[in-house]
């Protein structure tokens, strides 16, 4: 390869303190997305969404991140819904009116200093055919239960993680 590009294949991201930690992040993913299925199955409400896999690796793997706060997660998923029923009610789904949410949603996250990556898929749910009012439905409680998860897993040893932060 290449001299030059051999900078893109560089880990950053430190090793878990333990293969325990490691298994504890992992565990906890996985619980978060099975509650979320279990509450989807009891209420008959599409609640397993792709974003949610990624916000549980955020959320377990990085929760000191800022993008794993409950500020960040809560808000731009709300911020992301509203956009979503916004452009659902005036624009057709389209590749261009997708792109064109996840654009506002992004600035709209940068706006309120709540950026939460994951957040910026939702927009992309409105060319599957998803209704706009559905997202309404499933994507706040969805974050609320991912972030309810988090804080009482978080607490649990070993090595229990101060999340939120303070």
């Amino acid at each position: 390869m290449p001299r030059r590009f051999r900078y893109l294949l560089v880990r950053h991201e430190e090793r878990p303190s333990s293969f325990l930690v490691g298994a504890k992040q992992a565990v906890g993913g996985g619980l978060a997305i099975a509650t979320i299925g279990g509450l989807a199955g009891a209420t008959e409400l599409p609640l397993l969404l792709a974003p949610f896999g990624a916000t549980s690796v955020i959320l377990f793997s990085a929760p000191a991140s800022p993008f794993a706060q409950p500020i960040n997660v809560l808000v731009a998923y709300v911020l992301a819904t509203l956009t979503c029923l916004l452009f659902g009610a005036f624009l057709p789904p389209h590749w261009l009116v997708a792109a064109s949410g996840v654009a506002v949603v992004m600035l709209l996250m940068a706006l309120f200093r709540t950026t939460h990556p994951p957040a910026g898929a939702i927009p992309i749910l409105l060319l599957g055919g998803t209704p706009p009012e559905m997202l309404l439905k499933t994507v706040p409680p969805g974050a609320l239960c991912l972030v309810l998860v988090a804080i009482l897993y978080h607490a649990l040893p070993p090595s229990p993680v101060q999340y939120p932060r303070r």
